[in-house]
């Protein structure tokens, strides 16, 4: 279930980057699995720690200050990994947005 869910992350990454391929560009699916692992990674790792340190901002702006925070990591992963670049703030933000869109809803579909 793990390696279904890890491939669906991939395949949603590569359909942010066909959505906007202005902005966020990933070679292929190989460079597609090492950004959704990495985010996974990071997702689970790092994003908690940010959210917590972050929490009297997030409060105060209702949590729309979330959306930074992933922007931010979205934009870090890209400029982490040579396969997968992001062109710049607001494109990682509307990726994150988008990329989160599309694996719930694959998620959904596999009942996930």
């Amino acid at each position: 279930m793990l390696l279904l869910v890890w491939l669906l992350n991939a395949v949603a990454l590569l359909g942010v980057s066909y959505l906007l391929s202005s902005g966020i560009h990933i070679n292929g699916f190989g460079s597609a699995m090492w950004a959704a692992l990495i985010l996974g990674l990071v997702n689970t790792i790092v994003k908690p720690v940010f959210q917590l340190l972050t929490l009297p901002i997030t409060i105060v702006t209702m949590g729309l200050f979330l959306f930074v925070i992933n922007g931010l990591l979205f934009w870090m992963v890209g400029s982490m990994l040579s396969g997968f670049r992001v062109d710049g703030f607001w494109w990682a933000v509307g990726g994150a947005i988008l990329y989160t869109l599309i694996s719930g809803l694959l998620m959904n579909l596999i009942g996930a």
